[in-house]
């Protein structure tokens, strides 16, 4: 569930969404931020165009602000421009370099068919596992660590194929993360996939 706050009586809206399935295409620091910028220049996975332009509205509404069209801003170029802007403006630089890991590790399919199934949760504890976050509040992070998904569930995939792409300075982590990926997804038929959309319900 992605919510928006309330400010001085504006109404409270949630936007219901399904959480078993991995948002995008990447999970870690780096990784969400460079597919992010995508978003702003006008590409980005589907999903997370989706739903950047559904939470926009929602604001753009409560703002008052009910012609403006997120869409076109992030299409036309004027979403990168304004974001650009304010990266400069508190003395960052929008051309600055991301973090990359060191090491990676592809995981591929063992079979082909479609994919059916890609669990959320156990993606996450990878990206965690491989340094993307933190068990404790004084446990380094590594900014480059996480996990890069080349299929998404209903995408036809090919055995042998490129399926995850594990990432992380340190080597010694991808067996750990391995570990959390152990029957993570399915592969099957067309018939065994139902798709489902990527905001199921607006909250009010």
């Amino acid at each position: 569930m992605v919510g928006l706050g309330t400010y001085h009586g504006v109404r409270t809206v949630a936007l219901l969404t399904d959480m078993s399935t991995p948002l995008g295409r990447t999970a870690g620091n780096a990784l969400e931020v460079r597919e992010s910028v995508e978003v702003l220049a006008g590409g980005g996975p589907a999903d997370v165009v989706e739903l950047t332009i559904a939470l926009a509205r929602e604001m753009l509404d409560a703002a008052g602000l009910k012609d403006a069209d997120p869409a076109k801003a992030l299409a036309d170029g004027s979403a990168m421009d304004v974001w650009r802007r304010m990266i400069a403006a508190q003395g960052g630089d929008p051309d600055a370099e991301l973090p990359v890991a060191r090491e990676q590790h592809v995981v591929k399919a063992p079979s082909s068919g479609v994919l059916t199934r890609l669990d959320a949760y156990d993606v996450g504890v990878a990206a965690w596992r491989l340094g993307a976050g933190r068990a404790r509040k004084e446990d380094p992070v590594q900014a480059g660590a996480g996990v890069e998904m080349h299929a998404k569930p209903g995408d036809r995939v090919t055995e042998g194929q490129p399926l995850l792409t594990l990432h992380t300075d340190t080597p010694d982590r991808f067996a750990y993360a391995l570990q959390s990926l152990e029957g993570s997804f399915d592969i099957g038929s067309d018939a065994d996939f139902t798709a489902t959309p990527v905001v199921l319900e607006r909250i009010v």
